[in-house]
This record gives structure tokens, sequence and C-alpha cells, in this order.
């Protein structure tokens, strides 16, 4: 299989093939992740969580963002790589650009993801008007969570379901060309795929998305939290980490995961 790319990503979204995607933080960790047959990595910040300890993502900085999407490249041939914008990393567009460009070129990552709707527009259309690849991200939105108060499913009632689509519409017009919808309704992901011609991500969104995306840590049943009610062990499943990745794979493929139990309605 030659190297991922966003036309390879939006051709299997056209022939209604499943995208695989994980985090990972470093190269060894990557080389498995690649033997699996996974199609993306994301070098989420949830590393501030279940890599340093912290209680959320928002402490991680940007030189820790570029060292670990630099520790997955080294360890990566053909996988697509997106990069995780930290908080109050792309407060203007201009800082935006700032750190984008480190992440793409001192980390090597092929595309950066925003958290945010319609406050990032501007910044979507700044960053992609200068051929930085942007991958929105919706619904519960990790950087806010002192704004929503708990990590809960978002996009519950039709207001708040009407706005998330309006989100979406908006960032794909802007220019992002990839978004992750994480724990909303899946009536609501659905709806939201069919409106957009780009590939659409869910984690926790049900299984009518075009790929799915778990945490690393997560699926391996080793998060010191413990784990999220969307998340299915795969390492409990198979005894290996290498078991559990092709496991994970093949049901994100197969369409055999997220089953209703990982599902909210």
């Amino acid at each position: 299989m030659g190297k991922i790319t966003i036309s390879s990503l939006n051709r299997m979204k056209a022939a209604g093939e499943k995208i695989a995607v994980i985090t990972s933080y470093d190269a060894s960790f990557t080389r498995q992740i690649e033997r699996a047959g996974m199609d993306v990595i994301l070098v989420g910040d949830s590393l501030g969580m279940v890599v340093q300890g912290h209680e959320s993502t928002l402490p991680v900085t940007v030189d820790e963002m570029v060292y670990h999407t630099a520790n997955v490249m080294r360890g990566s041939d053909r996988t697509m790589v997106i990069a995780d914008m930290p908080f109050m990393s792309h407060a203007t567009a201009e800082q935006a650009l700032h750190t984008a460009g480190r992440l793409m070129k001192e980390g090597g990552a092929h595309m950066v993801k925003i958290e945010g709707g319609a406050p990032q527009l501007d910044t979507v259309r700044h960053l992609t008007a200068r051929a930085v690849p942007v991958c929105g991200h919706l619904g519960l939105m990790p950087q806010s969570i002192h704004q929503l108060g708990a990590y809960k499913v978002q996009g519950r009632g039709e207001h708040a379901a009407e706005r998330i689509l309006k989100d979406a519409v908006g960032l794909q017009h802007a220019g992002a060309q990839m978004l992750v919808l994480e724990c909303v309704p899946a009536v609501l992901a659905a709806e939201i795929t069919k409106a957009l011609d780009i590939p659409v991500i869910g984690i926790g969104a049900g299984v009518d998305v075009d790929g799915q995306v778990l945490v690393l840590y997560d699926m391996l049943g080793i998060t010191s939290d413990g784990t999220p009610s969307f998340v299915r062990d795969f390492l409990a499943d198979t005894g290996t980490i290498n078991g559990a990745l092709e496991a994970y794979v093949k049901a994100v493929k197969n369409q055999e995961f997220p089953a209703q139990e990982h599902t909210f309605s």
C-alpha cells in the first residue's frame, strides 16, 4: 500500500471504505501502528493527560507537540500524520500560522488539527490559503473543558445540534479538509457526515461516520483514570499490542466498532 494522503482519504470516503485513525506520541508505537495497517496517526495533545499525567490537555506546549510529532514521523513511512494545535497556540491568525509552520517544518506533520467552530473560521481560512492543511474538531473539545465543566456529550437538543452542523459546514467552506467529531449523538454525526464532502472521523460519534479515532492508551486499557464509555479495550480482547492494533483496524474497517454500547443517542 502506498503512502496515505488526503486524496487517499477522499477516495476512501467516496468508496464507503472506513478510515482507521489512532493517536501516537513516539516512534516505537508508530512502527507497530503502521504494521497493523492504520491509515492515519493523530499526534494528539491528549499526550498531556496520558503521557505527562496532567488533568487536562491545556498545559501542553507547542515545543512538546513539535517534539512528539517529530518522534512519530521518524517511525512513520506511509501513514498520514496529523498534529494537534495546542491550547492558546492559535489565538490569532498569525500565531496560528507560526504554530502550524513549526508543526509541519520541524515536526514533519502533514496536517494540523484545530478545535472549535465559528470563532476559528477566519484562522482556518488564513491557514488553508497559505498551503496549511487543516482538520477541524467539533463536539466535545477538551481544550474547552473549563467552559464545558465536564467531559460530556455535546449536540443533544435541536439548538445544540444545529450549531454543530452549522460549524461543520462552515469549517468545510473555510477550507478544512477533515473533521473530527467527538462525543456527539450518532444521529447527528451521521447527518454531518452526509452533509460534508470531506472525511469525518468520529470518537464517540457512532458508526455512520467515515472513520474512527481512539486514544492509543485508551484502546489498550492502560489509561490511569479509567476508560471512557465509548472505548473498547482491544488489548483485553487479544492479549498483545500488535494483536490489539490489528483488531482495532479490522473492527473499524468492518464497521464492528463502535458497537451500540459505545454510541450516544
